[in-house]
């Protein structure tokens, strides 16, 4: 089965590393558009450059200006809306402050409802659209010590089930991704941060973690990038409100 994705431009949050570089790498060389955000511009002009396709842009902005993420999302016209950015800071929930909740509820739900309101619209016209939203397994079943993270990624789950029910007469399919345990510069934190509560190295804390994944290793970002471009195509049209677990077996609910 071939993915294509020609003609379809799919704007790419936190595109400048990990999941979201992974993303814009699988939907490019899908034959798809990508229009690449995050905060780093160097990073992201650097990125664009090495996909495949020539069409590709960039969009410098922190998705917690809301002002400016407002202005800058309402000049775009895309197919494919990939919400993906760096979770909340490790740690109990009861040692982290009602600002905390606040500042992750502003990176991660208002920033959707926001690139939601402006883009729909447009896909609606179409009827034809993919939503996909980088979640994690949280939503299934709380992580040790990701307090702020765990509540967060619930209220992005119900957030996009809610949504998915709205726009599924429009064409327009919403669906999260729950990533495992991906080698990412967010994993080497949650190590470093384990392995420090633990009294231990963070050799031993990543051994600890993998014992835990039924598959004997962590995931890789082309994985998710894998499970994002398929649910972007034509292929995945009557997959819609759902909830797909990618992390080698760990998460112990169906």
């Amino acid at each position: 089965m071939k993915i294509r994705l020609d003609n379809k431009t799919a704007l790419i949050g936190g595109a400048s590393k990990g999941i979201g570089k992974s993303i814009a790498d699988q939907i490019a060389s899908s034959g798809g558009r990508c229009i690449l955000m995050a905060r780093d511009k160097e990073k992201l002009e650097q990125i664009a450059k090495k996909l495949e396709g020539e069409r590709h842009e960039i969009l410098q902005c922190d998705v917690t200006d809301h002002q400016s993420l407002e202005q800058k999302v309402r000049l775009l016209d895309v197919d494919i809306i990939i919400n993906n950015t760096g979770g909340p800071p490790s740690g109990s929930l009861l040692d982290s402050s009602a600002d905390d909740l606040q500042r992750a509820f502003d990176l991660h739900v208002k920033s959707s409802q926001i690139i939601a309101r402006l883009l729909v619209p447009k896909m609606k016209q179409r009827n034809w659209g993919r939503i996909i939203n980088i979640i994690s397994t949280s939503v299934k079943q709380p992580i040790n010590n990701l307090g702020v993270s765990n509540t967060i990624r619930g209220a992005m789950a119900n957030w996009s089930k809610t949504l998915s029910n709205e726009l599924a007469p429009f064409g327009i399919t919403v669906n999260n991704i729950l990533p495992g345990a991906t080698q990412t510069d967010r994993l080497d934190e949650i190590i470093s941060k384990k392995a420090k509560s633990l009294t231990i190295s963070q050799e031993q804390a990543a051994h600890k973690m993998i014992k835990a994944i039924p598959a004997g290793r962590f995931a890789q970002p082309e994985e998710i990038a894998f499970t994002a471009c398929f649910l972007s195509s034509e292929k995945a049209a009557y997959i819609n409100g759902t909830n797909l677990v990618v992390d080698g077996g760990r998460t112990s609910s169906l």
